[in-house]
């Protein structure tokens, strides 16, 4: 009879004398305390030190000065506008689309693959934890488009969903892209559905999933607006496009299909607690209730909706209604910075010149909808988003006794009021990936050279057509 085999030796970080924001349904918070991570878990939260005669312990960190959250988690962007950045500055969203397209439908697998790791790297090292990428441009001939962002994304280190987007809408069909970079109907079908064979992880500790995500409703066909919510729905994964960004989004859905865009999606079967949509901005009542009925989640992109003076969110009404709410960088086309740790303070800015005013967001409501909103609209609140026991161990230690922060008592209002704060500590499913401000995992320097070249060499083709 074979030996059974030895049970594996399950490795302990401690992390103690730091502030945690838990983020938990209580908000609960700790002045000072401890977070053990055993293996990929977390397996203790509480107030001072951590239990005594822990095993295997591998690392201890002193978190004086420090506040724990959970990871930040991006639920919108765009990775191959990195090497598009700073142009089209003055544009609103059509104009800006009308500009940029001629120039994104001519990417390629090394520039994806570089744009890819420029978007990931600049986030993983602000605290994200937890990234996606709506990729929509296939061009013909372009290669492994999607492979080449996942394999970024397994490099980096960080957990991460594919929303594998499409266009079937082109120029010639009243669209915005280019006749060349859109795909046909069954080839869109086809190659989202190749995706999710190839990559789609269901399991509690995924570190990529796939959701099937046609870009927009004027760049998109309503059939496969319905055929890619029905493959969605046979594979069990998530939807994800944009909706309600601006008022000329609204204008064309009721000339082409008579209606405003809530009622299109809900005709294509677009509304439920499996979707979520980009941006948001122009809901009425009942849009915001079609919202709270059926569960259907909202990514909050302030930056780029203040860059491309699209309008303010009714997050403030999201909330109070019941919409699951997280937050998106958007593209690096129409948020240069890249970061989402910043949109933590922009949500709050943003939506405080609104109607609600100072009511509107809290700085624990701002880092709610980074943190926890975010895992629920990317379907994962069972497993991040809060310092729980038995949930991941994604997490982020945020230095706040420098200068930038020195004099703020309340480290969560420092967090997200504050100057950007430095990440001592990042851990992914257990593992670092940034140390002292730095990742560990990839090569920064070599990461810009890579974007910058391909930035060059895109912009030479793109001159050159």
């Amino acid at each position: 009879m074979a030996a059974q085999a030895a049970p594996e030796r399950v490795e302990r970080i401690v992390i103690e004398n730091c502030s945690i924001a838990t983020v938990d349904a209580d908000d609960t918070e700790y002045a000072s305390g401890h977070v053990v991570v055993a293996g990929n878990r977390i397996e203790f939260v509480g107030a001072g030190r951590a239990p005594e005669g822990l095993e295997n312990v591998v690392r201890r960190v002193d978190g004086t000065g420090h506040l724990v959250t959970p990871g930040l988690i991006n639920t919108h962007h765009h990775f191959y506008q990195w090497i598009t950045r700073g142009l089209a500055t003055d544009h609103n969203l059509f104009e800006w689309l009308v500009a940029l397209y001629p120039t994104w439908a001519r990417i390629d697998e090394p520039m994806v693959r570089a744009a890819a790791q420029g978007s990931l790297a600049m986030m993983a090292r602000g605290g994200v934890t937890t990234a996606m990428d709506h990729h929509y441009v296939y061009p013909r001939g372009s290669g492994d488009l999607s492979g080449a962002i996942i394999g970024a994304a397994r490099e980096t280190g960080v957990r991460f969903t594919l929303a594998r987007g499409s266009m079937d809408r082109s120029e010639k069909d009243g669209g915005l892209p280019p006749d060349f970079a859109v795909e046909s109907l069954e080839g869109a079908l086809a190659g989202t559905e190749a995706v999710i064979d190839a990559h789609h992880d269901a399991s509690f500790d995924a570190m990529t999933q796939i959701a099937v995500a046609p870009c927009s409703p004027f760049s998109v066909s309503t059939e496969l607006m319905r055929q890619g919510a029905e493959l969605a729905r046979r594979r069990g994964v998530r939807l994800h496009t944009h909706g309600s960004e601006t008022v000329e989004e609204e204008k064309f859905c009721h000339e082409l299909f008579g209606m405003g865009p809530t009622d299109y999606f809900e005709s294509a079967g677009w509304l439920g607690d499996d979707v979520w949509m980009a941006h948001c901005v122009h809901m009425n009542d009942s849009d915001i209730a079609a919202f709270a009925r059926t569960g259907t989640g909202v990514a909050h992109c302030p930056s780029s909706n203040a860059r491309l003076a699209a309008g303010i969110a009714r997050v403030p009404d999201m909330l109070a209604a019941g919409v699951p709410v997280g937050l998106g960088v958007d593209g690096t086309a129409s948020n240069e910075s890249g970061e989402l740790h910043t949109e933590l303070r922009n949500a709050l800015l943003v939506n405080r010149l609104g109607p609600h005013r100072e009511r509107a967001l809290s700085a624990r409501q701002a880092l709610r909808l980074g943190t926890y909103g975010g895992a629920q609209v990317l379907g994962r609140a069972e497993q991040i988003g809060s310092l729980e026991p038995g949930k991941l161990a994604d997490l982020v230690l945020w230095k706040l006794d420098t200068i930038a922060h020195a004099s703020i008592a309340d480290p969560v209002i420092a967090l997200v009021l504050g100057a950007a704060a430095p990440v001592t500590l990042s851990l992914v499913n257990g593992k670092p990936v940034v140390e002292g401000n730095h990742l560990i995992t990839v090569d920064e320097d070599a990461i810009a050279r890579a974007t910058r070249d391909e930035a060059r060499r895109l912009a030479q083709i793109a001159a050159g057509a």
